[in-house]
Order: C-alpha cells, then structure tokens, then sequence
C-alpha cells in the first residue's frame, strides 16, 4: 500500500469517514415507522455521534491531526446533524423552525471561519461548541427513538434537550461572531 494511503486511513480519518456513511443508513431507518425502526436508527445515530468524540481523542493522543480531519470531522458532524434535523420534521418530531434555526447557525459559523482564516484569524472551538454538539447528538438520538422505552418518554425527552441544545447553540454562534470581531481590527492593522 502506497505510505501516504497508508498515513490517510488512521483510526482517526477511519472514524470520521464512517459518520459520513452512518448519515444514510439513519435517514433509511427514519423513512420507516415503528418502534424497531426507530431504536435501529437510534442506535445508529448514537454510534455515529459518538464516533465525533472518539477520532478527536484518538488524533491528539496518538499525534494523527490531519488536515482532512480537521476539515471533515466538523463538516461530517454538520452533515450528521442536518440530515437528522431535516428527515425528522415531516415525522412530527421536529419543527421546522429549529431545524432552520440550527442548521442555519452551522452554516453561518462555516462561513465566518473560512473569512476569519482568510484574514490570519484563528476561530478555535470552545466549550460551548463542544456542548453544542454534545447536547444535538443526545437531542436527536432521543427525538429518533421517540417512542416510550422502559417508561422513558423519549419524543419529550428529546423536545426538551433539543431547546437546551438550541439555546447553546445560538449561545456558541454568538460567542464565535464575537470572537472574530474583537480579532478583526487586530487582523486589519497586521
């Protein structure tokens, strides 16, 4: 096997890949109805948000930060959590107006560190992102399982983690505009 091939398919990038894949085989469990279908896809979800956690640890301890992980591991996220969103608003499960509310954040922060890279400024990711992404992964494997298991109601469960996680998620958006905006005039004088 060619070394730079070789050097490509770390656990880390592995990890990171199989999010992407996991995207479609959740959306498949989610066109079908019932409580097996929606533990199935659950559990997919599951397994595949925390895989989010895990390439990030295995690249800083192991020393395997990779430019595609860098840029994948945040966009696979995003593409997990969108596709999520989206195939659960005409289930009932979710409304519109958070979907959008949330997944037009990502895009906003998307776009506002591509701009603050192009300008020498560095948007790194803080708690509150990572608690973003922490509570939209749990939010949405809850709103997935929706159906009542061992007296858990999880569509009610997942209503409400799902505000919290809309709240920080807005928090975090408004922390990043802030960032770049107390680093910008610095950046314009350099």
């Amino acid at each position: 096997m060619n070394p730079d091939l070789a050097k490509f398919w770390n656990l880390p990038n592995i990890l990171t890949v199989a999010r992407i894949v996991a995207i479609p085989v959740v959306m498949i469990f989610l066109c079908f109805s019932g409580p097996v279908a929606s533990f199935l896809g659950g559990l997919c979800f599951l397994i595949a948000g925390a895989t989010d956690f895990l390439d990030g640890f295995f690249a800083r301890r192991h020393q395997l930060v990779s430019h595609f992980g860098k840029f994948m591991d945040p966009l696979a996220d995003k593409l997990l959590v969108s596709a999520a969103l989206i195939m659960l608003i005409p289930l009932g499960r979710v409304p519109a107006w958070i979907a959008f509310v949330i997944i037009g954040r990502e895009l906003a922060v998307t776009g506002l560190r591509a701009l603050a890279a192009a300008e020498g400024i560095i948007l790194a990711p803080d708690r509150w992102g990572k608690a973003k992404t922490l509570l939209q992964m749990a939010a949405l494997t809850a709103l997935i399982l929706h159906y009542p298991y061992q007296a858990v109601d999880f569509q009610r469960l997942g209503t409400g983690l799902l505000w919290l996680a809309l709240i920080v998620t807005l928090t975090s958006g408004v922390g990043y505009f802030l960032a770049f905006y107390r680093q910008y005039p610095e950046a314009q004088q350099s």
